[in-house]
């Protein structure tokens, strides 16, 4: 199976000379299509600067970011920009849903950014808010939604323009309990039925129950890949925070 994402040798400092601080340290990992991995790691890990440069909004000092075959690292940032709003998909703790767009239209225009809207993007972007369960509020605006409905929405933003890569970045930080397991559980069902690569950076273990791989960050380094299902599930089970 091809790979939808390469990190190959990734490092990101900040500063120059002997001021420098080395935030990620020569990452390497893949995601394939239709998995779902999470990326965990105390603060100051790495984990933040990781996401970032997949999704191409800081660049590595050194080492290659691939998606879909292309590499990210080698764009111009213009070719950067016009590939991240194709090939990537983001679902962001802060939601970032336009006030005055509804439900429908905050999805809708990704289509629209894509040159994708015509009526078949418009049906799908109908039929995945109704399989989120925002049937009943598709002309809803943001603030007349609940934060776990919020994240739903945006959760069928990045989905919508069919993109490669999935990144969310602590997408239940806002939601409580049982409203985070049904926003991960939902995101997961998606990601591996429409086969993107998902990459979720997440403080709350407890969400890895739903993951297909675990990736540890500590120091810069990516420290340890769990892969084995009952060591992940007892990882989850573990409780909320590093």
């Amino acid at each position: 199976m091809s790979e939808a994402l390469q990190a190959v040798e990734v490092v990101k400092e900040y500063g120059n000379g002997s001021n420098a601080i080395v935030a990620v340290d020569r990452v390497n990992f893949a995601v394939h299509p239709g998995e779902f991995v999470a990326l965990v790691g105390p603060s100051g890990s790495g984990k933040t600067s990781m996401l970032a440069m997949l999704a191409g909004l800081l660049h590595p000092t050194s080492g290659e970011i691939r998606i879909a075959g292309e590499t990210l690292t080698a764009m111009s940032e213009a070719q950067r920009t016009r590939f991240r709003g194709r090939a990537i998909g983001f679902a962001f703790q802060s939601n970032n849903l336009v006030p005055y767009l509804n439900a429908l239209e905050n999805v809708e225009l990704m289509l629209r950014l894509n040159g994708k809207l015509d009526r078949r993007g418009k049906e799908r972007a109908r039929e995945l808010l109704v399989r989120l369960g925002l049937g009943e509020r598709l002309r809803n605006y943001p603030g007349q939604l609940s934060g776990g409905q919020q994240q739903r929405v945006a959760i069928a933003r990045a989905l919508i323009h069919e993109p490669n890569v999935v990144l969310a970045d602590e997408p239940t930080a806002s939601l409580d309990t049982e409203r985070a397991f049904q926003v991960v559980e939902t995101f997961a069902q998606l990601i591996r039925e429409q086969k993107r690569a998902g990459i979720m950076v997440t403080h709350d273990l407890r969400m890895c129950r739903y993951v297909d791989r675990v990736l540890q960050m500590r120091d810069g380094k990516l420290s340890r890949v769990i892969t084995d299902r009952a060591e992940i599930d007892a990882l989850a089970e573990g409780g909320g925070g590093h």
